[in-house]
């Protein structure tokens, strides 16, 4: 993987307004699942998403594997480049940009969350999180089975009203599941299996940070959240604490300042822009959050990363 950090552009008035996309798979496909290319891809979006580039984000997560060419793409506003052998991963929420189509060639496939059945989302979840790597690299031993089984679902997956739908669907999702639990093996990946077991507190705080990467940047109380997930503030609380030992705000408030950093280093923002896109209604508020936080201005954070950078 190459990461090349560039400048935001000037006069950066539009962060706020980072769309976010539901899955809009095509018409006929089943079950929250769309396998394609990513060349057919390509071809039949013409030239958008990429010119001009828009980012975007969505809630469904789409995986790439790169088996010729080479893949550029922006993840939370730093550019990747994906060789052959390589999977890109996208995860709900992230921001994402395409950057104009290349070489690439390789399987493309675009889920939603919840078609994982709920025992194996809970054994995933180290591969799943929102702060996994974007460009997994598998085991050397493990790159042609997955590239073979990405074919498979590929091909089951165009095989649509061949077989009854609920064996059709069966059998997308299980070589889904199984591509899935390979690639948790890449390098980088806690291991599997490291995830809290599933009791009913466990299951809230996963779907309070899936709530959480989507919506951060407009809501920031914990009452906002445990609306979202039709429960009692007190029991949102008591679940992020036995999950973390943290609190809720806490957790919304770490997840902004990481958010700011990528900003404010990789991506080159001004704390102006940064403060707007984090929903501060007031940059003065925006820097003391940040200082109170790190120890330095948010001027003073982008300076030293820049410096880091050269």
């Amino acid at each position: 993987m190459v990461d090349k950090r560039h400048p935001s552009p000037s006069g950066q008035t539009e962060p706020a307004a980072v769309p976010l996309y539901g899955f809009q798979p095509p018409v006929g496909t089943p079950y929250g699942l769309e396998v394609n290319t990513i060349e057919d891809f390509f071809a039949q979006h013409d030239d958008w998403p990429w010119n001009p580039p828009r980012p975007v984000r969505a809630t469904f997560h789409y995986l790439i594997a790169i088996t010729e060419g080479e893949l550029r793409h922006d993840v939370d506003h730093v550019t990747r480049t994906i060789a052959p052998g390589q999977w890109l991963w996208v995860r709900p929420g992230h921001t994402l940009c395409w950057h104009p189509p290349g070489s690439a060639r390789g399987p493309f496939v675009l889920f939603e969350p919840d078609v994982l059945r709920p025992d194996l989302a809970r054994l995933l979840a180290p591969l799943t999180a929102h702060d996994a790597p974007a460009v997994l690299s598998p085991q050397a031993d493990d790159a042609a089975w997955l590239q073979q089984t990405a074919l498979q679902l590929l091909d089951e997956h165009r095989a649509l009203g061949r077989r009854p739908l609920d064996i059709h669907h069966a059998l997308r999702r299980s070589l889904l599941e199984s591509l899935l639990l390979r690639l948790a093996n890449s390098p980088g990946i806690a291991p599997i299996g490291t995830a809290t077991a599933g009791t009913g507190r466990t299951d809230r705080y996963g779907r309070f940070l899936d709530a959480l990467e989507l919506h951060f940047r407009e809501l920031h109380q914990a009452a906002d959240y445990a609306e979202l997930l039709g429960c009692s503030v007190r029991t949102l609380s008591r679940a992020a604490r036995d999950a973390t030992g943290k609190g809720v705000r806490d957790l919304i408030d770490e997840r902004r300042l990481l958010e700011a950093r990528r900003l404010l280093g990789g991506a080159r923002w001004d704390a102006r822009a940064v403060a707007v896109h984090l929903g501060f209604t007031d940059p003065a508020n925006f820097g003391r959050f940040f200082r109170d936080r790190t120890g330095l201005t948010p001027a003073a954070f982008a300076a030293r990363a820049a410096r880091t950078d050269a």
